[in-house]
């Protein structure tokens, strides 16, 4: 199962899943942009979209998506897809398609399962898509613009998460060409996870890490649990998350080279 989970009062961008983007295909919201990249993925048995507001709501179920109601105390995604899989339990594994993810390919969350499935240690996974030069740079203007942008991940030699931050991490201080291979990871708003741990994220106090970067899958790390980083490839694809008002034509230039 696939839960998108949206909420119309985000602090930095309100109002953001109802927001308009413009592609080939016209005009479309950003939730149901991410709905179509969660209908496109094979093998899922179910798509929902996960919100506490009737905007979302009741456009959502215009477009025909599945929509659940959630309540307005969850804290974050990863709070609103437990009470999904509460709700709509006998899943193995639960999957969270942020819903500022439009330009997620569906072989990124289709190769996070298998990646999922293939460790049985893990109890969450998380894409990491290896930034190019151009991506790099991208990360690295908004910070100097004091924007947050795309959040970075940093793992072990089992591909265990060590660390998670808006920030740009690990620091090079060098200077690379757009398509040249980099060391720093986007980190990929998508979350794969077993149900026990879902269950349990609630029940956890947040810790001074995540209250830090606002980074939901820490709380993860800071209570001991492994967090897999399953690297994915782009096939050609550009990714961009919608975290601010700038992201807007951002996005809309990618939709434009990858699918005009």
């Amino acid at each position: 199962m696939i839960a998108i989970p949206a909420r119309y009062a985000s602090t930095r961008y309100p109002g953001k899943p109802l927001v308009s983007l413009k592609g080939p295909d016209g005009d479309k919201t950003l939730i149901r942009r991410s709905w179509e990249a969660a209908m496109a993925v094979k093998g899922v048995d179910r798509v929902v979209v996960a919100t506490d507001d009737d905007r979302i709501a009741d456009h959502a179920t215009d477009f025909g998506a599945e929509v659940v109601m959630t309540a307005r105390e969850c804290r974050n995604g990863t709070e609103r897809c437990a009470e999904v899989a509460h709700h709509l339990p006998g899943y193995d594994i639960v999957v969270n398609l942020q819903g500022d993810a439009p330009l997620t390919p569906a072989w990124f969350i289709e190769d996070l399962v298998a990646g999922l499935e293939a460790d049985p240690e893990a109890e969450i996974a998380t894409p990491v898509l290896r930034c190019d030069g151009r991506a790099l740079n991208g990360l690295l203007a908004d910070r100097r613009a004091g924007r947050v942008g795309g959040t970075t991940a940093v793992f072990g030699g089992q591909r265990q998460g060590l660390y998670f931050s808006k920030e740009v991490v690990p620091y090079t201080g060098q200077t690379f060409a757009d398509e040249a291979e980099t060391p720093v990871f986007h980190h990929v708003g998508v979350y794969a996870y077993r149900p026990d741990a879902l269950a349990a994220y609630p029940t956890w106090e947040i810790g001074p890490l995540e209250t830090l970067e606002g980074l939901e899958q820490l709380r993860f790390l800071e209570n001991g649990r492994r967090v897999l980083c399953v690297e994915v490839q782009a096939k050609g694809r550009q990714f961009w998350e919608l975290n601010n008002p700038e992201d807007v034509p951002r996005i809309e230039a990618m939709m434009a080279e990858m699918f005009g």
